[in-house]
């Protein structure tokens, strides 16, 4: 009997070592994140990073909520319908568009965000931007903005060829 297993392509050594510090901190940031956000502000990591992007923006529709936070449509709305129900976001009309709904911070959600941010930031730079040189900050941004970049448009593809039948 042949031998038909094809021998699986391994990881260098300088491989091995960035793919475990990238997912080491992928795992582990969220989560300091979210207990920092919890503790202080009522938040997780995800409902900071939605009422930003709302604050940002002034307003948006769902789909464009999600996909600005890199969620799927479905984890965006049970969010949304979380917010609304804390009176943190509210629901109005578009002016230009009567089927769609916009999604806009309240007064409260402001207030909640602005509250949040400054205990938020210093975590931020207590865990990672504080422990990182000015080039090494560049060099990260630079390793990481072409996975991203990748991920997003291999993320719009794939949801794209989901709605074609």
């Amino acid at each position: 009997m042949e031998n038909m297993a094809t021998p699986l392509p391994r990881m260098t050594p300088a491989q091995s070592r960035a793919w475990l510090a990238l997912i080491s901190t992928a795992e582990l940031l969220p989560a300091a994140l979210d207990a920092q956000l919890q503790r202080d502000a009522g938040l997780t990591h995800y409902e900071f990073i939605l009422l930003s992007a709302l604050q940002r923006s002034g307003a948006m529709r769902l789909s464009d909520l999600a996909a600005a936070t890199n969620a799927a449509l479905p984890r965006a709305s049970k969010v949304v319908s979380r917010l609304q129900q804390r009176g943190l976001l509210e629901r109005k009309e578009s002016e230009h568009d009567r089927r769609s709904v916009l999604l806009t911070l309240s007064t409260q959600g402001r207030r909640q965000l602005i509250l949040a941010t400054p205990n938020h930031f210093d975590t931020v730079h207590r865990l990672v931007l504080d422990n990182l040189s000015p080039a090494q900050l560049d060099a990260l941004a630079d390793a990481l903005e072409p996975v991203v970049q990748r991920s997003t448009r291999n993320d719009a593809s794939a949801r794209s060829s989901a709605r074609t039948p």
